[in-house]
């Protein structure tokens, strides 16, 4: 049976900033009568006239009556101070992300509102426990971690401290259903979910850009077209600000005791020292200057596909390039899976699936120079770029011959230095340790994580569930080939995904 705040209940939002804005329009549109408060004069006012605005053109698109656009409008207030929120059941702050100053307004709060009555608190970084510690009934605190803009973003976080009473959590929960959200529940920890699980997508491509692997243009079109995601790193960094981006990371880093993991980028503490903070500076990791020239990914010549093509068992790889191939003409033969798992030969040289380990070690390891590796995509029939690396034995026929059978099924090829994982490879891996670890601890719950990364950031797949696909052992054997050859504690495998592995993946957690 639903918990959710009875629409009759009256909410209060302090700060009308854009999403304290959001989430005022929210509540309205759900049916509740919305106190708005902002220190600033006049902003609520302001606001509010605003989110009417925004009605109405919902009404002119149809998705609400020209009777609702006016009722939900009609339903939002400005308020003078804190007094007149003596009569609200629920209290959503979204001001500024200040530790001292956020205790101080709950702390105010508590003295007006009914004893009953939810606060909370739409921080996406400051512990929900140390805010409710100076409180008389933390009981009643709850973070409501909404996603900007409110109105869109379906994601929200109910992030429970330690004293947070249960069911005021459920409450939150339900009332977030009731709003047309989609909540999960958190922990408070650092980062909750989202920000947490989210560091190695910006942090590897980091590391690679920083070991040469290849250019930022590339390794952006590489995560977005071989991995599925809507934006690549660099430029998604560019549109956060690195102000914001950097410090994130270095406050998660900082909660976590300096942990690896979470290592901030000497990179782009550069572009935060040079004012460069992407997109609203006009200058990033791109130049948004008007006129500028945007980068191109580096992509491989057109060569001519390669005769003697042999396709290797059938994993998803290969499955792709026997379909592409066959639908471009080019003539192959199929052999069955090979024990070193090669997922192609052309003459003498193989093609393999990364593992985690570089072309050149695994060349050693096979005895064999003219070694390949492509990575991860997250749908080989539609991927649309693939990225490779040769091992440093292998002399340039080897590539180019790649090279070739990948351009005669239709992909873009992009040649990086030979890096261990490769891009979209280790960005997965990581990306599903994080949320591996994040289960481990209690944070939350397989699913929650899953849900929480596609419609908190749109990743294409939840972690986990991308991690069963490749498969959790493959997972594993990449973190711990990253961990030998970086000898890093960064890369350390989480304790869920070696139990699940030992297990044979039960799907537990």
């Amino acid at each position: 049976m639903s918990q959710a705040l009875p629409a009759t209940r009256v909410v209060a939002v302090i700060g009308a900033g854009a999403m304290g804005a959001g989430i005022a329009q929210v509540a309205a549109q759900a049916g509740h009568t919305v106190r708005l408060l902002d220190a600033r004069e006049g902003a609520a006012e302001q606001a509010i006239a605003n989110i009417r605005k925004m009605f109405g053109k919902l009404a002119d698109k149809g998705r609400m009556s020209a009777e609702q656009a006016e009722a939900a409008g009609a339903r939002l207030l400005p308020a003078a101070s804190n007094q007149e929120f003596a009569d609200a059941a629920l209290v959503v702050e979204a001001i500024v992300e200040n530790l001292d100053v956020k205790r101080k307004l709950f702390a105010e709060l508590e003295d007006i509102v009914a004893a009953d009555a939810i606060l909370a608190t739409n921080t996406s970084s400051i512990s929900v426990t140390a805010i409710g510690a100076a409180l008389k009934r933390p009981q009643q605190l709850v973070g409501m971690h909404f996603f900007n803009p409110a109105p869109l973003m379906k994601l929200v976080e109910v992030v429970s401290g330690l004293a947070t009473d249960r069911q005021v959590a459920e409450i939150i929960y339900d009332t977030s259903v009731a709003w047309g959200k989609t909540p999960v529940h958190a922990k408070s920890t650092p980062g909750f979910i989202v920000n947490r699980v989210a560091r190695p997508y910006y942090a590897e491509s980091l590391r690679l850009a920083g070991e040469g692997a290849a250019d930022i243009a590339t390794l952006d079109a590489v995560l977005r077209e071989a991995g599925g995601f809507r934006m690549g790193p660099f430029e998604l960094m560019d549109m956060i600000g690195h102000d914001v981006n950097f410090a994130v990371t270095k406050s998660v880093w900082n909660a976590f005791y300096n942990d690896q993991r979470f290592l901030p980028s000497l990179m782009q503490q550069d572009l935060v020292d040079a004012g460069f903070l992407g997109r609203k500076t006009g200058r990033g990791f791109y130049d948004y200057a008007e006129g500028a020239d945007k980068p191109q990914p580096q992509t491989a010549a057109a060569v001519a596909a390669p005769a003697g093509i042999v396709l290797h068992g059938e994993c998803p790889l290969a499955q792709a390039l026997a379909s592409r191939l066959q639908q471009a003409g080019v003539a192959f033969t199929q052999q069955p899976a090979q024990a070193d798992g090669r997922v192609a030969q052309i003459g003498a040289t193989a093609l393999y699936l990364t593992d985690g380990r570089t072309a050149t070690q695994r060349a050693h390891a096979l005895g064999c120079n003219n070694l390949v590796l492509v990575d991860l995509a997250l749908d080989y029939t539609q991927a649309t770029r693939l990225a490779v690396a040769a091992a440093l034995q292998a002399d340039a026929t080897a590539v180019q011959a790649v090279t070739g059978l990948l351009q005669a099924a239709g992909y873009a090829v992009s040649v990086l230095r030979d890096v261990p994982g490769l891009p979209v490879m280790r960005t997965v891996a990581m990306l599903a340790n994080e949320a591996a670890d994040a289960v481990n601890q209690g944070v939350c719950d397989v699913d929650s994580t899953d849900v929480a990364m596609q419609l908190g950031v749109n990743y294409p797949r939840g972690p986990l569930a991308w991690a069963r696909q490749v498969g959790l052992e493959q997972v594993r054997t990449v973190l711990a080939h990253l961990a030998q050859f970086y000898g890093e504690d960064r890369y350390r495998v989480s304790p869920w995904i070696q139990q699940q592995v030992y297990a044979g993946d039960v799907r537990h957690g």
